[in-house]
């Protein structure tokens, strides 16, 4: 792997740990370890939501995205790919999803370094080694955690073997074909630690053609003595995922199981290495690190419906045409070579395969010193310090001429689409990506029980393009911003805290973004590149307020904690459809605005536990705005909708509901949750000129028993009530594919299906 700059921050990151000696007598006795999780040294942890590993495990198997939804009701999963480790995660009306074509507006990071991958600040679930994580916290916004936290950050820390000895296993089995095992165990020596997990996941697919596996793997090896540490962590993961997406909404009726067109695969080979040392200054100073290298190799495969029939005005000729811009709008089908493609299936049953494949390479490093002293009026908490993301990205990708089969399959015919304009053409790109970032953070005492969380940073993208066919992709584009915070907590009584804040963050265009930004020549999310006129950044002004607090009824603990907020996105970008089938484009459409409430409130009495949790969201354009959506049944003749100011945003649910409760009694455990979630608009109708989706309401339930003292039997169950739900909608072109499952279907339609009735069962061990 070679990465400019990576060596350097290699050097840094081990020059800054000489030794690790006792430093002074005066220097903290701890030799605990200290992992970076975030820029600032976690002063909002206070006011955050968080999950421990424990609860991640719940219900006997880790599920990272089970248990976020559990817990947290303002997280909401889409269904958009229909594959269970890839939805979009939307938290706020926010969006982190392994799609290109979602707007990325959470910061995620790992052990303190970005997990948001440098191409197009995706994020994917599938490459976390969920039986390795010790901790998840999803806070508000702050502009310490740098480019995408426009509506806040999601914080994941592994394990260790000083802080998490022992060793867990488990091995389930399910409905659908689902098969899991995993391993994991830390030991403790002296001042060596170390911890591995290992874990192996799949499933055939509760839907047609839909298998996936996955291996992930994770290691520790740490050196902690009092004043210092360092830790070596390794990241890995070999995936293989089938999501076939959204299907017409008519058959589904006839087929739950039933898929449109497929394939739609995703092979991720990924691997990082990071170095996370610490250093004690003084007895209140300390600098701390994180540095990585990583590599991700992915290659995707969509088969798909296209516009291409024979042509009108040249018989034995294939022609594209596009939706929405009239009768005849058509243009012959050229191949690779520059020739017109023949029609070799007499005008008709034609299909397309898009295939990509991005190699990224990247590293980075995050260095802060942190200063934690009394004062006289409580503790001071000051943190300041930089960071560096840089990447090289190769993309290519091609779209191969294919026949629909019977079964809606996409088999290739051998001809590689080149049109002239580059609507449909083969592309090579290398993409160069440099992200710096300075900041300061401090929690600095006014008065007894009275504090202000003050934050600032400065933030510079630079992205480089070079086409590597033409010079049609070249570009280069710089963005910078200084983005203030601050927060006022005022503890008014042991038990009760209120809070305000103000905060500003922003987001860069990703290099997928600016190279997909024409309507002229729109591009899918498996090729995505086309001229670029350029894209403003989006910047994200936000306000918050709320209160939390402890307190007792009876011998009943509780715990609660209320949040209202208000954030506008000025020069959102958003993904926008093209006239031409499965072809769409990126545009700035001005301001848009999400706010609303979250109350959760927690209790515990004995072994009884339980969760309640409500989220409002509202989320709305601010400006009025024309988009391309041919599909849309309210469209005008030429494909357009009108967008006013104060239409919903699509794909958001206004009103999250979850209840969650748990009781463990001596030698066995029983608990269970309900997810309700209200409607939405589909993706699509940003006019809201069409009925929402039906909301959903979903109860799950777990158990388990002890066989003997660490060795458990467990069983799950989702969807208890087999409720037939979709999280996902927007409108799919059917008009000129037959459904044999559902003869005349015309409805434009299409849902990603929530999953049927599943059952989980498997053995646990901890030791």
């Amino acid at each position: 792997m070679r990465v400019r700059g990576s060596r350097t921050i290699w050097f840094a990151a081990i020059a800054s740990l000489p030794s690790l000696p006792a430093i002074a007598a005066e220097i903290v006795d701890s030799a605990q370890p200290i992992i970076v999780t975030a820029p600032g040294g976690g002063i909002d942890l206070d006011d955050g939501l968080s999950l421990s590993g424990a609860a991640i495990a719940r219900s006997g198997r880790p599920d990272l995205l089970g248990a976020l939804t559990r817990e947290i009701a303002g997280i909401s999963l889409q269904d958009a790919q229909n594959n269970p480790w890839q939805p979009n995660l939307v938290y706020r009306g926010f969006t982190a999803s392994p799609l290109q074509g979602q707007g990325q507006g959470l910061a995620v990071y790992l052990d303190g370094a970005r997990f948001n991958q440098p191409f197009g600040d995706t994020v994917q679930f599938d490459l976390i080694p969920e039986a390795a994580l010790r901790d998840v916290s999803v806070l508000d916004s702050s502009p310490v955690y740098g480019l995408n936290a426009l509506g806040g950050a999601i914080l994941l820390e592994t394990k260790t073997g000083a802080r998490d000895p022992g060793l867990d296993a488990s091995v389930t089995g399910g409905r659908f074909g689902y098969g899991e095992a995993s391993l994991s165990g830390g030991i403790q020596r002296g001042e060596f630690s170390a911890f591995g997990a290992l874990q192996y996941s799949r499933e055939r697919g509760w839907r047609d053609h839909s298998p996936s596996r996955l291996y992930n793997g994770y290691a520790d090896i740490g050196l902690d003595r009092d004043g210092g540490g360092l830790h070596l962590k390794l990241v890995g993961a070999d995936t293989d995922l089938t999501g076939n997406g959204v299907a017409p909404v008519e058959l589904l009726a006839a087929d739950r199981r039933a898929v449109f067109t497929w394939p739609d695969n995703s092979r991720s080979r990924y691997g990082r290495i990071s170095l996370h040392p610490w250093l004690a200054l003084s007895g209140h100073m300390r600098v701390e690190g994180t540095a990585y290298v990583q590599r991700l190799r992915l290659r995707t495969v969509n088969g798909d419906a296209a516009d291409i029939k024979g042509c009108d005005a040249d018989p034995g000729l294939l022609c594209l045409e596009a939706s929405g811009e009239g009768d005849g709008a058509e243009a012959r089908l050229i191949g690779a070579g520059g020739a017109p493609v023949a029609d070799l299936l007499g005008g008709e049953g034609y299909g397309v395969l898009n295939r990509g494949r991005t190699g990224s390479d990247a590293a980075g490093a995050l260095f802060q010193i942190i200063d934690e002293r009394p004062l006289a009026s409580g503790d001071n908490h000051l943190s300041v310090g930089l960071s560096y993301d840089s990447s090289r990205t190769r993309f290519r990708a091609s779209t191969e001429l294919g026949a629909l089969t019977e079964d809606r399959s996409v088999t290739g015919l051998g001809k590689i689409i080149a049109q002239p304009d580059g609507a449909i053409a083969p592309i090579s790109l290398i993409a160069h990506a440099r992200y710096w970032g300075v900041f300061a953070q401090e929690k600095l005492p006014i008065l007894p029980g009275l504090s202000a969380e003050i934050g600032m940073r400065y933030n510079h993208a630079r992205i480089r393009l070079a086409d590597q066919i033409g010079t049609a992709l070249n570009g280069r584009h710089a963005y910078s911003r200084v983005n203030p915070g601050i927060e006022i907590d005022w503890r008014l009584q042991p038990g009760l805290t209120l809070r305000a804040g103000y905060a500003e963050s922003n987001r860069a265009p990703t290099p997928a973004e600016l190279s997909c930004a024409d309507p002229a020549a729109p591009c899918t999310l498996s090729n995505f590149f086309v001229a670029d006129p350029p894209l403003q950044q989006v910047v994200a002004r936000g306000w918050e307020a709320g209160a939390n607090g402890t307190g007792h009824v009876g011998t009943v603990q509780l715990e609660w904690l209320l949040s209202a907020y208000r954030t506008t996105n000025h020069r959102d970008i958003q993904y926008i459809a093209s006239g031409i089938r499965g072809r769409a484009y990126f545009q700035n459409v001005g301001d848009t605005r999400r706010q609303g409430i979250e109350a959760t409130l927690k209790a515990r009495h004995g072994g009884f536990a339980a969760t309640l949790g409500y989220a409002f969201t509202d989320a709305r354009y601010r400006d009025g705005l024309i988009l391309s959506s041919p599909v849309n049944p309210a469209a005008n003749d030429d494909g357009t909708i009108t967008v006013a100011r104060g239409d919903r945003l699509p794909g958001i649910p206004r009103h999250s509901l979850t209840l969650s409760a748990d009781y463990a009694g001596r030698g066995w455990a029983l608990g269970g949750d309900v997810l309700l979630r209200s409607g939405q608009y589909l993706v699509g109708d940003e006019g809201n000129d069409n009925a929402p989706m039906k909301g959903y309401a979903i109860v799950n339930l777990h158990g388990s028993v002890d066989l003997m003292p660490g060795v458990a039997l467990f069983a799950e169950v989702s969807n208890l009530l087999d409720r037939k739900y979709a999280t996902f909608g927007t409108f799919s072109d059917i008009g000129d594919i037959e459904l044999d499952e559902a003869p005349g279907a015309s409805n434009p339609r299409a849902y990603g299906p929530g999953a049927p009735r599943r059952w989980y069962m498997g053995m646990r061990m901890s030791f």
